[in-house]
C-alpha cells in the first residue's frame, strides 16, 4: 500500500507539473514573440518577468526550465523537436567528487566509454550526444594543451589528428599564452545549425575539442560517424536526428529516482 508520504509526493509532483506546464506555455508564447519583434528591450524584460515569476513561485521550476530549454537551444537552431520528460525528482547527495565521473575533455576514448557505459549508454550514444556540440562555444582554456602541449615533456606541439590546413585557424583565435576566455564555436562551419557536419568536420580531422576528435581513434565509434556520413547515409543510412532525439531523450532518464527516493526541493539548489 502506498505510504501517506509518497501519496503526499506523487500529489505535489502532479500540482508542480501543471505549473510548470502553465508558465512554460507563457514562457513559449513570450519567445515566439521576441522573435518577430527582433528581441527589443521591453520584450526582454518581460521574458525575464515570466521567468522570475516561475521560480519564485516555484524554486524547483529553475531545473525544470533549464532542462526545456536546453531542448528549444537544439529546435530553433533547425533541429528535431522531441518531448521532454519532466517531473524528476532531486536527489539526495550533492558531492563535487562525482564531476570526475563527466566526460572530460582530454579523457582517452576509452575513458569515455567507460563512463558512458557506466551510466548505460552505448557507444553509439557517444557519438550521437557528442553531436550535440554541432551549436555552442568553448574556451580557449580547453584548446591550450591540444595546440601546444600535446606531447608534455616531448616538446610540447600540437595534435597530429587536426587537420593541417585547420591548425593555424585555431591558433590564431587561441594563440599561445592569449586570453584563455576568448570563446570558438566547436562545429567549424556549422556552428550555428543542428545538423551532422560535426560529424563530418571529426572525420576530416576538423574536430575542435580533443574529446570529439577520439570518436574517430576507436574502430566502433568511428563506425558510427561513418554510418551518418557516408556516401550510402541518404539511401540507406540511419536517420540522424530520429537517433540524436532517441539518445538525448535516454540521458534524460539516467538515475531517474522512483518510489521513495529522492525529494522535491523546495529549494532547487538546497535539500529539504
Amino acid at each position: 500500500m502506498e505510504s501517506a508520504w509518497s501519496s503526499d509526493l506523487h500529489r505535489r509532483t502532479k500540482e508542480q507539473s501543471a505549473m510548470s506546464l502553465d508558465r512554460v506555455e507563457k514562457l513559449r508564447r513570450a519567445s515566439e514573440l521576441a522573435r518577430e519583434l527582433h528581441f527589443t528591450g521591453d520584450l526582454l524584460h518581460l521574458m525575464w518577468g515570466f521567468v522570475q515569476d516561475a521560480v519564485l513561485s516555484n524554486p524547483n521550476m529553475a531545473a525544470v526550465l533549464l532542462r526545456l530549454h536546453f531542448h528549444d537551444c537544439f529546435v530553433e537552431s533547425n533541429g528535431p523537436a522531441y518531448d521532454v520528460p519532466t517531473g524528476r525528482r532531486d536527489g539526495g547527495v550533492s558531492n563535487v567528487s562525482l564531476a570526475d565521473d563527466m566526460p572530460d575533455v582530454s579523457d582517452s576514448i576509452q575513458q569515455l566509454k567507460t563512463k558512458f557505459f557506466l551510466k548505460g549508454l552505448s557507444d553509439k550514444d557517444l557519438v550521437l550526444l557528442s553531436a550535440a556540440h554541432s551549436i555552442g562555444t568553448t574556451a580557449c582554456f580547453f584548446m591550450m594543451k591540444r595546440l601546444y602541449n600535446f606531447f608534455p615533456g616531448g616538446g610540447g606541439g600540437s595534435d597530429p589528428a587536426i587537420n593541417p590546413s585547420f591548425l593555424p585557424e585555431l591558433k590564431s583565435i587561441c594563440p599561445e599564452n592569449g586570453d584563455v576566455n576568448v570563446r570558438l564555436s566547436i562545429d567549424h562551419g556549422s556552428e550555428r545549425t543542428f545538423d551532422k557536419q560535426i560529424l563530418q568536420n571529426i572525420k576530416d580531422g576538423f574536430a575542435v575539442l580533443e574529446s570529439d576528435s577520439k570518436l574517430n581513434d576507436d574502430i566502433v565509434t568511428k563506425s558510427v560517424i561513418d554510418s551518418y556520413v557516408g556516401l550510402l547515409n541518404p539511401i540507406l543510412g540511419p536517420s540522424f536526428e530520429a537517433d540524436f532525439v532517441e539518445s538525448i531523450v535516454k540521458m534524460g532518464q539516467i538515475g531517474v529516482k522512483t518510489g521513495l527516493q529522492g525529494e522535491i526541493r523546495r529549494v532547487c539548489a538546497a535539500f529539504n
